[in-house]
């Protein structure tokens, strides 16, 4: 495994741009709760850490996964972002519950980015197992959240610098 034994998560703030003029929409499924939430907590840190103002970080609880997609529409129509950032947990199981949550957040997020002006960063855990989410979500292999954090400000500071906006 590529990351075995690596915190991919640390980051050179100096090669961050700052995101002190960015509003942030934050979409967090409900479902393995115990992962989302160490996601969002390595989020929001980064983000904070790289100069963004709480009151531009807005979180949006949903269901599950597959919620996802709705929630990051429904984001970037009603209120005022920059960016999205969607966190969700989906560990393999016993059916193809797995492979058709996982390809339905992939294309749906994909869909996002082409057809809306507002960057969707894509932070699902599709783990064969729990600890593998655990070890990625504050463990041994650092914080994936923290990891869409510094993706969303580039990808914000991108959309800005980027000329006109899609119509």
């Amino acid at each position: 495994m590529a990351t075995a034994n690596k915190n991919l998560s640390n980051y050179d703030k100096n090669t961050i741009p700052n995101a002190k003029d960015f509003r942030f929409g934050i979409v967090v499924s409900e479902w393995n709760d115990h992962i989302t939430n160490g996601l969002y907590n390595g989020a929001e840190a980064a983000l904070l850490d790289c100069g963004a103002l709480p009151e531009n970080i807005t979180r949006w609880n949903v269901p599950g996964s597959f919620e996802l997609v709705y929630g990051a529409q429904r984001m970037i129509v009603t209120q005022e972002v920059d960016v999205v950032i969607t966190i969700g947990c989906v560990i393999k199981g016993e059916t193809m519950h797995f492979e058709f949550v996982c390809e339905g957040v992939t294309q749906g997020i994909k869909d996002l980015n082409v057809q809306t002006d507002v960057p969707v960063i894509f932070c699902l855990l599709t783990d064969n197992n729990e600890q593998q989410s655990i070890d990625r979500s504050g463990g041994i292999h650092g914080n994936k959240g923290t990891e869409a954090a510094i993706a969303a400000i580039k990808m914000a500071e991108l959309r800005k610098n980027s000329g006109e906006p899609l119509s």
